[in-house]
């Protein structure tokens, strides 16, 4: 086999991106596996790669952070991961944003509650944002865990306090411009950008995911949003990303970042004529040579 495109063992849903994947790859000569990342043995050894290992959509990794950044930094050992595993690392926990925040790159304004902080951290961490705001695990995805609220009402102190007492979270400020403008996300391959799409919540919901009945749109960005995107991706540790989604949101009228997703962004690889071929191109440079 030349490639083998990593999934999760406990998926929320099946990654359609994936057959049109494989599907570009085959015509292109190559031998494509699909397999999960915690398909292997307890010890994680008897997990075989490829030449390439392309991390697609481990949608459960945040399960086992800790047993999904060793498997990462195992493989890296034998084979070519991207993205690369110190970036995976990095991308897992969404402290990350705090480092895009002192690099000076536009973020929401957030807060990093940590592991069973006392009363006194969590209300100062509320009360440091005030107004509306969201609440969630610093390790998730698809909104799951998320709360929004206002942020001195007793359902922001009780979702906060029952988080931290398990794990790290983000009090993020609510940005009331995702109800009528949504998020927009920038896809890039290889460093370069491909395309965009922007997602719109349902009526009476600020969760902009189709789970959760959000639509997606065609967008073309600015300057101002390619601009944003480009500073949170220099922030990125190392080099060689061969994808990354940025989700831009408008704060007072300029894009700032919401997320900066490198480990299984859904690419929108069907609302984007061409994007499939890219991407595979991408990972075709990627092949080690012989």
């Amino acid at each position: 086999m030349d490639i083998v495109l990593v999934t999760g063992s406990d998926m929320p849903k099946p990654d359609a991106e994936v057959p049109l994947l494989v599907d570009a790859l085959t015509a292109r000569g190559l031998d494509v596996v699909v397999r999960a990342w915690n398909q292997a043995g307890q010890d994680g050894t008897s997990w075989d790669p490829a030449p390439l290992v392309v991390v697609k959509s481990p949608w459960d990794y945040f399960d086992d952070r800790a047993g999904f950044v060793r498997w990462a930094h195992e493989v890296a050992g034998r084979a070519t991961l991207v993205n690369p595993a110190q970036v995976l690392e990095w991308n897992s926990h969404k402290g990350y944003l705090l480092d895009l925040q002192q690099a000076g790159v536009a973020v929401l304004e957030t807060v990093l509650v940590r592991r069973g902080a006392g009363e006194g951290e969590r209300a100062a961490a509320l009360d440091r944002l005030g107004g509306e705001v969201v609440i969630k695990p610093a390790v998730g995805g698809g909104a799951w865990g998320a709360l929004r609220t206002p942020a001195g009402a007793e359902a922001a102190a009780g979702h906060l306090r029952a988080l931290a007492a398990d794990e790290d979270v983000l009090v993020q400020r609510f940005d009331p411009s995702v109800l009528s403008a949504g998020e927009a996300s920038l896809i890039y391959f290889g460093g370069r950008f491909s395309h965009a799409i922007r997602k719109v919540p349902a009526a009476g919901d600020y969760r902009v995911q189709e789970f959760y009945g959000g639509r997606v749109l065609t967008h073309e960005p600015g300057e101002a949003e390619l601009a944003a995107a480009a500073a949170a991706l220099g922030v990125a540790p190392g080099a060689g990303l061969a994808y990354a989604r940025v989700d831009l949101v408008r704060l007072d009228g300029e894009p700032a970042v919401m997320e900066l997703e490198l480990i299984e962004p859904e690419l929108f690889l069907p609302h984007a004529p061409g994007s499939v071929e890219r991407y595979a191109d991408v990972l075709v440079g990627l092949l080690p040579a012989g």
